[in-house]
This record gives structure tokens, C-alpha cells and sequence, in this order.
């Protein structure tokens, strides 16, 4: 190009046109600093072909007075055309460039100083930047185009000189002598790739040192899954299986690499953190963090798995902000296939989303490819983030652990537990979840919607409304070879092969994932909105004077207060007042005023999204609501028999709920919430029994508010066995019991009002049956029919006499005892 006078002037010619937008400066360098020696040729060599960093290479030479790099130079008897070369050499007719090939004209400058004594020649590394460093660039459209580890391709070039051109700069490394290198006597190819190593780190370091370090590991890490023994071993296997030469299936392995990879660079990650900036300051009133100095403490030296509860789709995006912005490495996050979409997806991946399949059944050749991926990360020392729910909560509870994620993780520890691993569990709470009214409309029964690029223009038009405060608690870390030490004492010695899948690892991994929901559930950040759901859904017509609902919100922060569920769990500031406002600022309730004062309720559009919120911290309450459930029906307990109860409710509650206590620990917590109920005046001690307030008085009415908090689930409960009994021992099956249950209630909830669509969700009668069978109440005989234990009828009864109004008890076992034929027979 610059090889003739007519090149030149050409060149020139685009030169001065380039430089009436683009404005450069040279960092750090001059023709003193640089030590040149004038006598002796010089060269320049830039990283890979670029014309517009050539013309700002010539024009910065010109301002310093260094020799111009398109100019003719001599060495010896060597004439060459031009003073530079690029490292990287330029592409053929094709387009197909050599990467490991030598620049011809570094070969023929180390032919000609190895066969002139008395010759030298001078070649200086040269880096141009476009734009500011990323981590001082300010403007996200900017930082879309600032320099990055990734190859650019013609037009990608051509957008950043336009955007970024007016802050380019030119920085030059120390020169190197050939004849210091030809003086080694390497020989010619090594003297040459002595060369090229050499610039090679000049050019790696002064990038890192601008622009950050490589953490787009992709490029290698990709080629590299289909080398390991394990990749290799499917491959085979799936050749084999499909009768597909070796090539084709070790090709598809690696397009499942490129999807599943994600391509983590560090200017996605400041665009994102500026784009992020703006978009929490202008829909959300701030983000509170709490405890995450702990994390801090243990991410060094450790393997760190973030594992949130998944409420948004900008969770992720919102721990990885905080994670940046509090000096910790944003981890890698895996995200469902659904999100790769047009534009986004690659935003994402660049932010360090890597993405994964709903299922791996039957894809042998993608699970390995995915596994040595993980493990790869693993071993790497890559913070990771996988959300252990599976899916994002519909409800506002926390779910079943879908253990998956934590089972790979688990086997690649057994593979190399050189790396410790810690789970950090990371509570969202949000006060307005982005996509509340979407989980409205599938809480009535809408399909759930396909992720759409569209849906980014929806988030627009939810900057009108307010979406209250965001709260990050980080829970208790977990060491994962703590837990196996507990688990599995013994699994330390046993032999940990590539494929080593013991026989503990299923049950092990069940009690991890019940952990980590217990953990997260202990870092609940429990809000305004929350307390006010849990009051204004525990009375009959979603109503309260403003004066009784102050009071109820006073009670609940005064018995959190005296016995906080964990040190993790966090409560709000203010008092009961204080929330209302908070909450009414927000339209979340509405009122009506008359002569003796305000009252707030819950309109039609509110009431059951507002379940969400009460749900999130349903485990908090859970009880010493129960405790206050004893009480509707009975005046007096003694303290024997409220413990016996419990206990006998209590693997149902903490199974469903996830609450934090052994049984061996419960007999302590009941004793304390005892005391705080005493200290509020909700119950009064008469040596060793407790006498619930007068029907007529006020405290009667917040005690009973505090019981209805709990009254759905109990109702379930005693559905499930009401179903189970009336139908007789060994007459339906777990999934017959699971739809006749779902019926039930779908029609229960008509009769009696209930706005809480959980209350017949398929997945919690399905987890209370399997609670029943895992504590040898229920039994399946070889057909899969369930039996029961001769006395759970009476138990069953017994228990719901305390807790349930006899109306509502009457009514389910109606509806068990005359279920439709047509639906018992179409379900059985």
C-alpha cells in the first residue's frame, strides 16, 4: 500500500482525510526516551493490519521527528519499501491469514544483520488505543467500541474511529536490536521467533496494563474442552452411535463448546456497569447491600459459586454490578438457552453469560462438552453463579432445589478438590419486582411468554412507575468440603476417578440444594411491602383502618426484633407508619377515607400480586403463627402439648418452607417465641399453661391476624390427607392423590375466597406426598399405591381441630367425601 510513490501519496491523501476528525497523542515517548540510535535503521511493527493505525503511527513519527514508517529504509545491501511490518501478517487473496508465520519482512532484516557483522537494526513496538482506558470511559456507547481482546473485523474498525477517533493514542515500547538477538548464534528460525516472542509480550503487557488483563478466555478454552480425555471418550462414543466419521462428531462438539462458552471481556463489563448505573438510579429509589464483607474476605484463594434466589431476570445483571462495583470478580452465570437471543445474548455472553440447554437427556456428547466446561472454570479459579431454583419464582417462595448445576459441581470437586469451593447464597428482595405484572397474568392461568429482543422495549415504558428499593443480603457461605466432611466422612479416601459417580452423590447433592435454600432463606431482607402484604391478606376482606394496620406492622417488627430468625435476615427501618407511607407512595394499596379515618385495602389488580411479596418471607412468620394457630379454636395449652404439635407439623413446614432449625433446636425456638407472644401481650402464662386474650380485645384480633399468616398452608395439608383417608389404603397413587388435591383446592378456593393462586399448585401438594413417604407416614406398594398409617386419620384431625375453623374443615371434608365420579375416574 505504501510500497510506491504512488502508494505514498495515496496514502497521504487519506492521512490528512482521516485526520480532520481523528485528534492523537503519543502517551509516553520521544526520540530522547526512546534511546534511539539515529545512525541506525529503525522499524516498526504493529500488532495486526490496520490502515488507520498506520496513518496515525506516520503522523504522530512526524510530530516527534522519528523516521516516518512509510518511508524507504537500508540495512546493508537490503532495500525495503516501507519502516514497518505487522506482527500479525496480512491476509491472503482469501482472506486467510497465518497466524503462525513469520512477517517476510522480519525474515529479511534477520537474514541481513546475521550476514553483515557490522549491521543493526531497531524495531519498536507499537500500540495504538482508540478511545479512553475502559475502566475511565464514562459513555456506554463508547465503551460498545473501546478496545478490547477480541479481533475486529472492517466495520467494527470503521464505527470506532468515528466515535472514538478523537481520543486515540499512540504509545511505543523500547526498541529491540536484532543484533543482540542474532548475537545468540539460535540460528535463523529461532533468532526470527525469538523476534516475534518478544513483541509479542510487549504488545500483551502494555494491553493489559490499558485495557485490563485477557479474561475472554474463550478463544482457548473452546479448543481446548474437545482435547480432554473425557470430550474425547464422548466423542468416540457418539461417532460410534451415529455412525458419523471422527471429524464431524469432534465438529459438533465444538459448536456445542461455542454455545455453551461464554465470552467474557472487560469492556462489556464497564458498558454494562454504566448502562446499569443509570438504569438502578432512574427505576429503583437505591440498592441496599448487606454482609458482603464476608465474601470479600473468603473470595481469595477459594472457587466462589454465587447462588441467589432467582425473583428477575436482572438478578444476574444486578449481582454482577455489585460484585464489580465492590471490588469482586463478576462471575461466569449460567443462563437457559432462552436468553440467547439477537443482540442480547451476545451482550451477555460478553458479560460473562454462559448458556445451557434446558434438558441434557439424550445428548451424551453435550453433556461432556458441558461438564469439562464447568470443570474448566472450576479449576481455573473463575468465580461461577447458577441459580439453584432452576427458574425464576412465580409465587415470591422459595423453590424446590432443582440439583442439576450443584451435582456437576459436586463430581467435578470429587475430579480435583485442589481448589476449595464456596457457595455464597445471595438474597434479592425487591419491594417491585420488574416482572410483576407478567407473574400476575401466569398466576391467573396465562401461558408462560417466550423471551423476546422486543421485551427490552417494555422496560421502557416501566420507568414511569416506582419500583421502591432493591436488597442484597449475602448469606452464610457454605464450604463445600466442610459439608462432605459431615455428609461423607469418608470421602477423602475413596478413589476419584474422571468418572467416578458414587453411590451417596444423589442424596448428598438432594441435601446440599435443601441447604443452600435454607441459607438463602436465612439472608431474607425482609421490606415494607412484604409486612404490609402478610397484614392486609391475613384479614377476611383485604382490608385495614390505618390505625389497626399501624399496630399490626408495630407487632411484627417487635417480635422480629426479640427473636430475629438468623443473624443474616435483615428488617426495615421505621416503624409501622412509616411503612404504610413507604408503601402508599408506591400504589400498591389504595384507600378510603370517612369520617372515622382512612382505610387501606388491596384492590382486585393488587391483591394477588401482592401474594408474591407476602410470600417471600412466609418462612419467617411460619412459627409463631403456628404457634398463634393453636389458639383460634382452644383458649388454653399447656406447653407439653403445643410442643407435641409442632413437632408433629414440623418436617412439613420446614420441608415446604425451608425453615432453618433441627428438630433438636426447635424446642428452644418455640420456648422464645412463647416469651415474645407473653411480652406482647398475644398469649398470657398461667404456670405451665399459655391462655390466649379475650375474644373481644384487640389483642385477640392481632393474635389471630399472626395465625391466619399460616392458615393456607395448614388447609393443604389437611386437603392432602382428607383425600388420601376418604379414599381408603392403597387406592391411589402419588400423581392421582397429586390431581384430585389440585382440584380440591381450585374449587375451595372459589367457594371460600382465597386470592392465592400457590394455594393450589401441583408442586407443593407433590412435595408434601413425598414428605409424608421420606417420614413413614405414607408407604407405595408395588403398584405404586399409597398406604397410611392406622392412626394418621386421627392425628390428621386432631391437629386441624386446633388449627382450622370448623367451617372450613367441614367444608373439605365435603368435597373429599362427594368428589365428582367422572373426575375421581379420570384422575385415578
Amino acid at each position: 500500500m505504501t510500497r510506491s510513490p504512488l502508494h505514498r501519496l495515496i496514502f497521504g491523501g487519506l492521512r490528512r482525510l482521516l485526520y480532520l476528525w481523528v485528534r492523537s497523542e503519543t502517551i509516553n515517548q520521544s526520540s530522547m526516551t526512546l534511546n534511539l540510535d539515529r545512525s541506525r535503521p529503525v522499524f516498526y511493527a504493529l500488532p495486526s493490519p490496520a490502515l488507520t493505525d498506520l496513518a496515525v503511527l506516520d503522523h504522530e513519527c512526524t510530530k516527534a521527528g522519528l523516521p516516518r514508517p512509510v518511508l524507504p529504509v537500508a540495512v546493508g545491501p537490503l532495500q525495503e519499501p516501507a519502516a514497518f511490518f505487522y506482527l500479525t501478517p496480512d491476509p491472503d487473496w482469501l482472506g486467510r491469514q497465518d497466524k503462525s508465520g513469520a512477517p517476510p519482512t522480519l525474515e529479511r532484516l534477520v537474514a541481513a544483520v546475521s550476514q553483515h557483522a557490522e549491521e543493526d537494526a531497531q524495531i519498536i513496538p507499537v500500540s495504538v488505543f482508540w478511545g479512553q482506558t475502559p475502566a475511565s470511559e464514562s459513555s456506554p456507547w463508547k465503551l460498545l467500541f473501546a478496545d478490547s481482546w477480541a479481533v475486529t473485523g472492517r466495520l467494527r474498525r470503521l464505527l470506532t474511529v468515528l466515535i472514538l477517533g478523537r481520543k486515540t493514542r499512540v504509545q511505543f515500547s523500547a526498541p529491540i536490536h536484532l543484533r543482540e538477538l542474532v548475537q545468540h548464534n539460535k540460528g535463523h528460525e529461532r533468532t526470527v521467533r525469538m523476534a516475534q516472542r518478544l513483541m509479542r509480550v510487549h504488545f500483551r503487557n502494555l494491553k493489559t496494563a490499558v485495557i485490563g488483563p485477557d479474561i475472554s478466555h474463550r478463544r482457548t478454552l473452546v479448543k481446548g474442552l474437545v482435547h480432554a480425555p473425557q470430550v474425547r471418550q464422548a466423542i468416540a462414543d457418539e461417532a460410534q452411535r451415529e455412525n458419523l466419521p471422527l471429524a464431524k462428531a469432534e465438529a459438533q462438539a465444538l459448536r456445542y463448546g461455542n454455545e455453551i462458552a461464554s465470552d467474557y471481556t472487560y469492556t462489556a463489563i464497564r458498558f454494562l456497569e454504566v448502562v446499569l448505573s443509570w438504569f438502578w438510579n432512574k427505576i429503583y429509589d437505591g440498592i441496599k447491600v448487606n454482609h458482603i464483607e464476608q465474601v470479600q474476605g473468603i473470595a481469595p484463594g477459594h472457587e466462589v459459586i454465587y447462588v441467589p434466589c432467582h425473583r428477575s431476570h436482572i438478578d444476574y445483571l444486578l449481582l454482577s454490578y455489585l460484585l464489580f462495583r465492590n471490588g469482586l470478580t463478576p462471575p461466569h452465570v449460567a443462563a437457559g438457552i432462552n436468553l440467547n437471543m439477537p443482540v442480547v445474548g451476545n451482550l451477555l455472553r460478553r458479560g460473562g453469560a454462559f448458556f445451557m440447554r434446558r434438558t441434557f437427556k439424550g445428548n451424551p456428547l453435550y453433556t461432556a462438552v458441558f461438564n469439562e466446561y464447568l470443570h474448566t472454570l472450576y479449576t481455573k479459579g473463575f468465580p461461577v453463579e447458577y441459580f439453584v431454583e432452576g427458574g425464576r419464582s412465580r409465587t415470591g417462595r422459595m423453590l424446590q432445589p432443582r440439583t442439576g448445576m450443584l451435582a456437576i459441581t459436586l463430581r467435578s470437586f470429587l475430579r480435583s478438590s485442589r481448589t476449595p469451593i464456596v457457595f455464597v447464597p445471595v438474597y434479592i428482595g425487591y419491594e417491585r419486582v420488574l416482572e410483576g405484572r407478567t407473574y400476575l397474568g401466569e398466576l391467573r392461568g396465562a401461558s408462560k411468554k417466550k423471551e423476546s429482543v422486543l421485551d427490552i422495549f417494555k422496560v421502557f415504558g416501566a420507568l414511569k412507575q416506582r419500583f421502591g428499593q432493591v436488597y442484597v443480603n449475602f448469606g452464610e457461605p457454605i464450604r463445600l468440603a466442610g459439608f462432605l466432611d459431615q455428609q461423607q466422612p469418608g470421602w477423602r479416601e475413596q478413589d476419584h476417578g474422571p468418572q467416578y459417580r458414587p453411590d451417596w452423590l444423589n442424596a448428598t447433592t438432594a441435601r446440599l440444594g435443601e441447604t443452600v435454600a435454607r441459607h438463602l432463606n436465612e439472608a431474607a431482607a425482609i421490606n415494607p411491602v412484604n409486612l404490609v402484604a402478610l397484614a392486609l391478606l391475613s384479614t377476611s376482606r383485604l382490608a385495614l383502618d390505618e390505625r389497626a394496620l399501624t399496630r399490626v406492622l408495630d407487632l411484627y417488627l417487635a417480635l422480629l426484633r426479640q427473636v430475629p430468625y438468623s443473624p443474616h435476615t435483615t428488617l426495615p427501618e421505621g416503624d409501622g407508619q412509616a411503612l404504610i407511607e413507604h408503601v402508599r407512595s408506591m400504589n400498591l394499596v389504595a384507600e378510603q377515607k370517612d369520617a372515622l379515618g382512612r382505610i387501606l385495602y388491596l384492590d382486585e389488580g393488587n391483591a394477588v400480586l401482592m401474594t408474591y411479596y407476602r410470600n417471600n418471607v412466609l418462612h419467617i412468620f411460619a412459627l409463631p403463627a403456628l404457634l398463634a394457630s393453636f389458639f383460634l379454636s382452644s383458649s388454653r395449652m399447656s406447653r407439653q402439648l403445643l410442643g407435641q404439635y409442632v413437632h408433629a407439623l414440623y418436617p412439613y413446614l420446614q420441608a415446604e418452607l425451608f425453615l432453618r432449625w433441627t428438630p433438636e433446636q426447635l424446642d428452644e425456638v418455640i420456648d422464645q417465641w412463647l416469651v415474645a407472644l407473653v411480652e406482647q401481650g398475644l398469649l398470657r402464662q398461667d404456670n405451665d399453661l399459655y391462655v390466649r386474650p379475650a375474644p373481644s380485645s384487640r389483642q385477640f384480633v392481632l393474635l389471630t391476624l399472626l395465625a391466619r399468616t399460616i392458615t393456607q398452608t395448614l388447609q393443604r395439608f389437611y386437603m392432602a390427607t382428607s383425600l388420601l383417608i376418604n379414599s381408603g389404603q392403597n387406592s391411589l397413587s402419588a400423581e392421582a392423590l397429586e390431581d384430585l388435591c389440585v382440584m380440591m383446592a381450585q374449587r375451595l378456593s372459589i367457594l371460600h375466597g382465597l386470592n392465592a393462586p400457590e394455594f393450589f399448585d401441583k408442586t407443593l401438594f407433590r412435595h408434601f406426598i413425598q414428605t409424608l413417604l421420606q417420614q413413614g407416614v405414607l408407604h407405595a406398594d408395588a403398584q405404586g399405591k399409597l398406604g397410611y398409617h392406622d392412626k394418621l386419620g386421627e392425628l390428621a384431625e386432631g391437629v386441624a381441630k386446633r388449627v382450622l375453623s370448623a367451617e372450613l374443615r367441614l367444608s373439605i371434608r365435603q368435597v373429599a367425601l362427594h368428589r365428582d365420579d367422572g373426575l375421581e375416574t379420570s384422575t385415578l
